[in-house]
């Protein structure tokens, strides 16, 4: 019996094996003590699985359409590798994950204690540390990478630098600021956010500059020119590539009037005017109301507004 339960359970390891987890529960009602252990590593090879599925979803908003290496068939193939890394990993330690399931459960340990009387993230902040450098990665990475083929529209610089950014917008961004009640560094900053302090900035397929410095799109109710461009979007904090199209003007004084415009008249960012005074409020508002799909957009802002490069600007 005892060779049969282990038979059971190393068939259970194999991931392309459908019938495993039957296996598992016969092998669990020979009353086999390896059982829960086993059980347990599935469960993290499960966990595993899906960080490396939410990975790969955020890698293939990213690759070349047109690349032999994305297609469906080495898609396919590649998710059974993973499935089965998955199993690997778990049986050879992992996260330990499992082996915290097996304290729980099996209450052996006399040592361990409960859950309910530990405050731990589980070595997690490592995680959504690297996680969050890859979208910054991920974010770079489309900012570097011109639109072909959507109306030729693309990304471009259109300032030598910083200082650049900042002297020239500094004038507009004052008028912007005092119609919202705020400070036309917030403003700059915003900007600088969205467009990579100048650097990523819009333009038509003439060579044109859109002047659209702060990601506006243009919708239904939008009559003028406008651009469509690739742009990265966050869906449940997965970056995801997308076609949009965004308003164009003939300059950036139009460009920041109608930003203030959009801004006032959408009452979704009312609560947003209301607290312009407080840039940090502002921008946490904006958020919070969807200006940008970005978990982090607020924070970004507010750390190029600390920036040196626009609190040290004297005009």
């Amino acid at each position: 019996m005892q060779n049969t339960s282990q038979s059971q359970l190393e068939m259970a390891r194999n991931a392309s094996d459908i019938s495993g987890l039957n296996n598992l529960r016969e092998a669990m009602a020979s009353g086999n003590g390896e059982v829960l252990q086993e059980a347990a590593q599935q469960f993290e090879a499960i966990f595993v699985q899906m960080m490396l599925k939410s990975m790969r979803k955020a890698q293939d908003a990213l690759a070349d359409e047109d690349s032999p290496f994305n297609s469906e068939q080495v898609k396919f193939y590649r998710d059974m590798h993973d499935q089965q890394l998955a199993v690997d990993l778990s049986s050879n330690g992992g996260l330990g994950l499992a082996d915290l399931i097996v304290k729980q459960l099996g209450q052996q340990d006399p040592d361990y204690r409960p859950a309910s009387t530990l405050r731990s993230d589980g070595n997690l902040s490592s995680i959504n540390r690297e996680r969050a450098e890859a979208v910054s990665r991920a974010q770079a990475t489309m900012l570097d990478s011109a639109s072909a083929g959507s109306q030729s529209a693309y990304k471009a610089a259109m300032f030598s630098g910083q200082q650049d950014f900042v002297e020239t917008l500094y004038p507009y961004a004052e008028k912007a600021a005092e119609a919202l009640g705020t400070d036309a560094r917030a403003i700059i900053a915003q900007a600088a956010v969205e467009t990579g302090w100048g650097q990523y900035v819009i333009h038509d397929k003439h060579g044109n500059s859109t002047h659209n410095l702060f990601g506006i799109k243009a919708n239904n109710q939008w009559q003028g020119d406008q651009a469509v461009v690739d742009t990265l979007e966050f869906s449940n904090g997965v970056p995801e590539r997308r076609k949009a199209a965004f308003r164009q003007y003939d300059s950036l004084e139009s460009g920041l009037a109608d930003y203030v415009d959009f801004i006032r008249t959408q009452p979704r960012y009312q609560q947003a005017v209301a607290n312009g005074a407080d840039a940090s409020q502002y921008f946490n508002e904006l958020q919070q109301a969807g200006y940008a799909t970005d978990p982090q957009y607020a924070s970004k802002v507010m750390a190029v507004y600390r920036s040196d490069a626009v609190q040290g600007y004297q005009p």
